[in-house]
């Protein structure tokens, strides 16, 4: 299952290539591929606690870096109304909804708020390498935990207001549906499953 592990990793990217996401493609890839060098080049040439330590980090960001990469895809190319349309259309309870949502609108919110912050520290010259570890620890965690409590409370109650805890059904202009590059991914995916299941039932 080596090559199909492979093509799953490098799904994420191409999808990150069509919504035009060259920085984050570019910046996976080079990660990706630096990590799959180690595994086939360096890792079986060496030995002891440094081999340890080079399979902990190869383990680690091979399987989570995809899945990462993949909700980053997800979160930059998805809005709210077009997730809250989906999960309506496959008769997702509003328990579950609502919160996603508003999970939606908090990753991008926390990565403008933590911008900001060390755009602040930046000007009271607080940084890694100035002799004020401590400082920026304090001055950097602090309020990204002040702003994400805030930020969870406004993004609910804003949740709140657009109607999406009624029990009504709401109308949406959103349209969703599957496309020609969904069913590909669906035969890929399903084609690897009945691989899968060959290799182990046989």
């Amino acid at each position: 299952m080596f090559w199909f592990r492979v093509a799953f990793a490098f799904l994420p990217f191409l999808l990150l290539l069509t919504a035009k996401r060259y920085k984050t493609c570019i910046i996976g890839l080079l990660v990706l591929g630096t990590i799959y060098f180690l595994e086939c080049a360096v890792f079986p040439y060496i030995k002891g606690v440094l081999a340890n330590i080079l399979l902990i980090i190869i383990m680690v960001v091979s399987r989570f870096l995809p899945a990462y990469m993949m909700g980053a895809y997800v979160i930059n190319t998805t809005t709210v109304s077009e997730f809250k349309a989906t999960m309506d259309k496959l008769h997702m309870p509003d328990v579950l909804t609502i919160p996603m949502c508003v999970m939606f609108r908090l990753f991008p919110t926390i990565r403008e708020e933590n911008d900001s912050i060390r755009a602040a520290m930046k000007m009271r010259e607080i940084r890694f390498g100035g002799g004020k570890i401590g400082k920026m620890l304090e001055y950097r965690i602090v309020p990204v935990i002040t702003c994400v409590a805030k930020i969870g409370e406004e993004l609910s109650a804003s949740a709140l207001t657009r109607g999406l805890g009624k029990q009504k059904k709401r109308t949406n202009i959103c349209h969703i549906g599957l496309g020609w590059a969904d069913y590909v991914i669906f035969l890929f995916v399903a084609s690897t499953l009945i691989y899968w299941f060959l290799g182990v039932f046989t």
